[in-house]
């Protein structure tokens, strides 16, 4: 046996230690008892000392030395590409370390949720800044001497930068708020959708769109959460949701959003289940595919004028007089506090206030004692409304709860992604407005299946991208082009 074929035996072994722990996590948020937290932190904290032990392992190390990696093939090198970046950055923070925090997290998400219930931010932040306190160690042993905030955002974007994506943010900002303050001003102002909707039904109508969409139930299944999320990989991709009796777009399009991370991560290849290459290659790009999902298809004008027709067939008649009217109220512009609830316009804008405040959280610059008053000032500022609760402001989130901090910049990422893509899937597929309008999505996600998703991790992120637009790089060009011919047409500028 080669080394390297060594090593990917080893590797299997480590990728399905990491699919039980991920496994662990989706059970917290939808079944596990309540009383169950104490000892699933333990549980947390003891398989991340195993896994960390496994990815640190010297054999690992030894198996990588001894490859000679300009012998293998496109696939294998990609394979220990990844590997060794594991290695490295896994070798830097100590075992301890990297245990404290699975323990902690775990605990803190259940903390989190509470305080959210009860709206009491007081009682979330010592554990919050306990979490701060271990990210900061971890990212200082991740950095060796650079940005901090930097190392934490490989974790989810790897080769992006701090000042590359505020670069990026800075010129979307000024045209974004530019047409939200147009859309506000128009003389038209799109109708709600109002009245009361069965939440099994809406549970019902959720499983049939997300077939549509191309997710495949047999290896996965949409539960209920506090936060929608998707979990897992290969033949085990499970997606969760939220209802509500008078919002069902909350359901129907958190559900397409999860289905869209779903999607990349069932249609990958097969052959590389349970390798580094069997997973998404950053979470741009998978964000890149729950936005398109989401918003480019499923609030489109054609798909929305199936879905005008199919919620009447479930739901009776609608407030919304007819399809043009529906697809303004699925596209209303409002200056709401819930990230996951955003319009288009306006979403970058909820992340864009997050990237800076959990810079400054990891600076130092923010404590948080103070994160509350933060957010809430600058709220006020990018989107004039005060925040009168904290389950409306710092406490909406589980990000940080759990330490995903370098996450946040990764969905304005995917929605720069996503324009992209979408503008170059239209020019292949012209005529994938009459699909939507039968509620059949299946041509264009089959065009992100075969040019994007199928590839796992076998490119880096800004590769994958601009391969499946055919050699363009990605800018943020096309999107604040589709948002600004769309909300044109929604609002009758």
């Amino acid at each position: 046996m080669s080394h390297y074929d060594e090593l990917m035996e080893f590797e299997r072994q480590t990728q399905a230690l990491g699919q039980i722990a991920g496994r662990l996590g989706w059970d917290q948020e939808t079944v596990m008892p309540r009383g169950a937290g104490p000892q699933r932190a333990e549980e947390s904290e003891a398989l991340e000392h195993v896994l960390h032990a496994r990815r640190t392992d010297p054999r690992v190390g030894d198996w990588l030395t001894a490859i000679d990696a300009a012998s293998l093939g496109p696939v294998a090198q990609a394979n220990v590409r990844h590997i060794q970046r594991r290695f490295d950055r896994t070798s830097r923070v100590p075992v301890k370390l990297a245990g404290e925090i699975a323990r902690v997290t775990s605990s803190s998400q259940r903390i989190w949720a509470d305080a959210r219930a009860e709206n009491d931010f007081k009682a979330f932040a010592p554990v919050l800044e306990k979490v701060v306190e271990l990210k900061r160690h971890e990212a200082e042993a991740l950095a060796i001497g650079g940005d901090p905030y930097d190392a934490l955002l490989d974790d989810y974007e790897p080769g992006a930068t701090a000042a590359e994506l505020e670069a990026m943010f800075d010129a979307l900002r000024p045209r974004l708020v530019d047409l939200r303050d147009r859309v506000m001003g128009a003389d038209h102002q799109p109708a709600p959708l109002t009245g009361t909707f069965d939440e099994q039904a809406q549970m019902k109508l959720t499983r049939e769109i997300a077939k549509a969409f191309g997710y495949d139930m047999a290896h996965g299944r949409i539960d209920k959460a506090v936060h929608p999320f998707s979990s897992g990989s290969g033949l085990d991709v499970r997606i969760t949701t939220r209802t509500s009796a008078t919002d069902p777009f909350g359901s129907i399009y958190s559900t397409v959003h999860e289905v869209g991370h779903a999607c990349y991560e069932q249609h990958i290849d097969r052959d590389y289940l349970l390798t580094p290459l069997g997973a998404g290659v950053s979470m741009g790009v998978h964000e890149s595919q729950s936005r398109i999902y989401e918003n480019q298809m499923g609030r489109s004008r054609a798909f929305t004028e199936w879905l005008f027709a199919r919620m009447k067939d479930v739901f009776g008649p609608l407030s919304t007089k007819d399809a043009d009217a529906f697809y303004g109220a699925v596209n209303r512009v409002t200056p709401g506090f819930i990230r996951t609830e955003s319009d288009e316009v306006q979403y970058n804008l909820h992340v864009l206030l997050r990237f800076d405040l959990e810079r400054d959280l990891i600076s130092g610059k923010l404590a948080v004692r103070d994160l509350e008053e933060a957010w809430n000032t600058r709220f006020e500022k990018d989107f004039g409304v005060k925040v009168e609760k904290p389950s409306n402001g710092c406490l909406q989130d589980v990000h940080w709860s759990v330490g995903l901090f370098g996450y946040f910049p990764t969905y304005s990422l995917g929605n720069v992604y996503a324009g992209c893509l979408m503008k170059a899937l239209r020019a292949q597929v012209p005529e994938v407005d009459s699909h939507l309008a039968k509620g059949e999505p299946a041509e264009a996600t089959k065009w992100l299946a075969d040019n994007l998703q199928r590839h796992g991790g076998l490119f880096e992120p800004r590769e994958v991208v601009t391969r499946a637009c055919g050699g363009e790089e990605p800018s943020e060009a096309p999107l604040l082009e589709y948002l600004e011919a769309k909300f044109a047409d929604v609002y009758r500028l």
